[in-house]
């Protein structure tokens, strides 16, 4: 099995640079479907609109379902056909900017994709998370190419709100604990093959850049300042992850985060913040030094993101709902299984109990 490392074929990050999106998207067509939510829109639909006003470019709005579903993913590729476009152009958080790769993919267009947020490493991939029309994770989508640009204006994202980028930095905290699983078994990555070198030093840069910024950006943000700090963490959440988790692999946080998505208390938790708790259950699993896994637990803490059930919305813990997550996590077809050891259902489960206890202690609760 080959090494191999994919990424985006461009990589822009700048203030103000949404204004610029016409510039961007000429090198790729001349009639784009726009994938916006109707509050994006609202947001910043002046600044897309001023970017094509007077240009010799067409484009077509529509406003996002709300899941990265086959049923949304269907409906809009049919939209981009009737139109004649020749571009999908997502705009928003991850599960538009999924929808709009898997738009293009069905649609045979190049993508270009503009997060308003930092709170996935999702819009660098050449993958997007299949839900259903409900929310539950159901499988994912498997790309031939990354997306051909990305475009991460700072000045809109850095006014998003600061839970959100938080959220990203959880997210980003597994990246560099799966990649180091995943070349440990020697198990294959997103991108189809071993991890490289440099997809291990990008998540290792990814995971120290969070150790170094994370807190003084969350900060920045909450003071409503876009500062070097907050701009290597935009980086981190985004590209550093981003190509880090792809070529560097999955394995349990986010496999966790999937079982998670099976109880509904956890539904009103974003992406990252399960991530995180992923993150935690899955050193658990690995046994590490306790002072590790306490730095861990002690900077998710300090940036507000769940290191307990309760935090995750579960108000009453049951062995069904555990062992409901536990098995959902062991799917056949999660990465679960690229951890170096065998893992059951059994263990997972309790690992996610360790995990809690653990939170609660550093929390000082009961």
């Amino acid at each position: 099995m080959a090494n191999i490392l994919i990424s985006p074929g461009k990589y822009v990050q700048g203030a103000n640079e949404m204004a610029r999106l016409c510039d961007y998207a000429k090198v790729y067509g001349k009639k784009a479907l726009i994938l916006i939510t109707e509050s994006g829109y609202k947001r910043i639909g002046n600044i897309v609109d001023g970017s094509f006003a007077s240009q010799d470019f067409e484009i077509v709005y529509d406003y996002f379902n709300g899941e990265c579903s086959k049923n949304e993913i269907h409906r809009l590729t049919e939209i981009l056909k009737k139109e004649n476009c020749d571009l999908v152009i997502g705009i928003g958080g991850g599960k538009i900017l999924d929808t709009a790769k898997a738009v293009a993919y069905y649609g045979h267009t190049p993508v270009l994709v503009c997060p308003t947020i930092a709170s996935t490493d999702a819009p660098c991939s050449a993958l997007s998370v299949i839900y259903t029309d409900e929310g539950v994770f159901e499988e994912y989508l498997f790309l031939p190419a990354n997306p051909n640009m990305v475009l991460m204006d700072t000045d809109i994202i850095s006014k998003s709100p600061v839970r959100l980028t938080v959220s990203g930095m959880g997210d980003a905290l597994a990246t560099y604990f799966e990649a180091r699983a995943v070349q440990t078994k020697g198990a294959a990555t997103c991108a189809g093959g071993k991890v490289t070198s440099a997809a291990m030093a990008l998540a290792k840069l990814c995971f120290d850049t969070l150790m170094e910024e994370g807190v003084k950006a969350k900060l920045a943000l909450e003071a409503g300042a876009c500062t070097a700090a907050v701009e290597k963490v935009i980086e981190a959440n985004t590209l550093l992850s981003g190509i880090g988790f792809e070529s560097g692999g999955l394995a349990g946080a986010h496999a966790i985060h999937n079982g998670l998505t099976v109880l509904e208390d956890c539904h009103q938790m974003y992406h990252g913040e399960k991530v995180a708790f992923g993150t935690i259950t899955q050193l658990v699993l690995e046994n590490i030094p306790a002072e590790e896994l306490q730095e861990i637990i002690d900077f998710c803490i300090e940036l507000g993101l769940p290191v307990t059930l309760k935090e995750l919305g579960i108000k009453e813990v049951t062995e069904e709902k555990l062992m409901a997550v536990a098995t959902a996590a062991c799917a056949e077809n999660d990465t679960l299984h690229n951890m170096p050891f065998e893992v059951t259902p059994e263990t997972v489960c309790a690992a996610i109990k360790a995990a809690d206890a653990y939170g609660r202690y550093f929390l000082g609760e009961d």
